[in-house]
This record gives structure tokens, sequence and C-alpha cells, in this order.
């Protein structure tokens, strides 16, 4: 299950989240060259990137901002890119372009300190922005929990576009978040599991007061759970994989 889209686009124009993408991508294709040098991109990750034992010792705390806006590889880079274009515009629509700003780097300084108090002694660099990203996932859950998302869903051979409630696709999210860290080891390095929940907890709460402000439950009752903007309508197309019955 993968989320490629939401039907909920926002009435202005998420000029800090299309900054955030930017920004994002021109990092990345700048550092791009150090791929090639190992040492030069050891010591790239060193000055930049979160590593908890740097923490610990009483330095590196910047890596806690600079760390997002790095990334490990394309992929990484694409996959978070689409999350924030998903989600991102409707919260910057709620919050303001300064008040999102603000609530996308305190989730991911948030994100950050969590995962660092999961494993203070790790010396793994840590680097991208799905924890800020988690942050902005968890505010959308709260402000919005059934905006229609749909789901890229891959099956062997069966590949099929569907909707899903907010609600049902953030919750699946976070239960493998959890699920993921309980199984793994910071020291390890792998998937920051432990920031993504940090993150996206961190989310949800910087989210309720501005939910309280728009009238808490009466806000989901005035909107049922949708952003106040006429739904986007797409056109489904068939699968053209072909189905293999049974014999």
């Amino acid at each position: 299950m993968f989320p490629i889209r939401d039907h909920n686009p926002s009435s202005r124009t998420p000029y800090v989240t299309y900054g955030l993408i930017a920004a994002n991508v021109l990092i990345f294709l700048a550092t791009l060259p150090l791929q090639a040098d190992p040492r030069a991109l050891l010591q790239h990750y060193a000055d930049y990137a979160l590593v908890p034992v740097f923490l610990s010792e009483g330095y590196g705390w910047s890596g806690l901002i600079t760390s997002m806006f790095l990334h490990g590889g394309w992929m990484h880079l694409a996959g978070n890119m689409l999350f924030l274009f998903i989600f991102g515009d409707n919260m910057e629509d709620e919050m303001g372009h300064v008040g999102f700003a603000a609530f996308y780097l305190s989730a991911g300084i948030a994100a950050g300190l969590i995962h660092y108090l999961s494993g203070p002694m790790s010396n793994v660099p840590t680097v991208g922005a799905s924890g800020a990203i988690a942050g902005v996932m968890g505010g959308y859950l709260l402000l919005f929990p059934k905006a229609r998302v749909d789901i890229l869903l891959f099956l062997i051979v069966y590949i099929r576009i569907f909707p899903l409630p907010a609600w049902v696709t953030l919750a699946v999210w976070f239960a493998m978040q959890l699920f993921g860290g309980l199984g793994s080891s910071v020291e390890g390095g792998g998937v920051a599991y432990w920031a993504h929940i940090g993150g996206f907890v961190a989310g949800l709460v910087l989210t309720i007061p501005l939910w309280r402000r728009r009238g808490g439950p009466l806000f989901w009752r005035d909107t049922q759970g949708h952003p106040p903007n006429p739904e986007a309508r797409y056109r489904y197309v068939r699968s053209t994989v072909p189905r293999i019955p049974r014999r």
C-alpha cells in the first residue's frame, strides 16, 4: 500500500510546501557527487547529519535541523517528497505559511530528539525529512481524518488504485512504524522508526491548539473530517495487467 495523492487541493498556493520540496531536491543534487567519494560523504554526514553519540558528547545539535534536508538516495528523496506533497498543502492551508514552516521544523526537531533518546550512543548518521513529514501526517490525521487518499496497491501481479479515508491510511502507516520500531536497533542503522513515531505524535500534539481553536469536535462536524475545499475528481483507469485464472 502506497499513498499517491489525495482528493483535497488547497485553496491557496502552498509556497512553504513547494519551497521545502525544492530545497530538499536542490540540496540532494548539490551533494550527489559526494556519493562517489566515501570519505567525503562520511565527513559530510559527520558535519550535517544527526549522530546521536555526538549529542551525548555535547555537540552536533545543529544536526537536528540540517539532517532534515539530507537524503541517502533517489528513492529516499522521492518517497519523502511525495508524502510531503500529498499532506503538506492542506496543513499549510490551515496553519498559514509561517505557522506551517514553524510547525514543520518543530515536528522534525521533536522527531530527531525521540530518535536520539531511542539510542543515545549510536554512531550511525541519520538523514531525511521523514520525521518532520511524519509530523505533518499526524496533524493531518487530527484535522482531516476522513479525507480521501488514493492508495496504490501491489499484490504480486494485481495492481490497483483505490481511495481510503486518511485515518485508515495513516493508522496503518503508524502501526507499521511501531512494529518496525519495536523490532529494530538504532545502533544497527536502517529505517529510523522512532523518528517517524516521535514526529507523528509530535505533529498530532502540536496541531491540537489549532484544532481546538477551530472548534474541536465541532470542526469535524462542520467539515465531516475533510479539508474545507471542493474535492478533486480523478478518472480511474483499469489495470492492464492480465488476470490469471486458477486451474
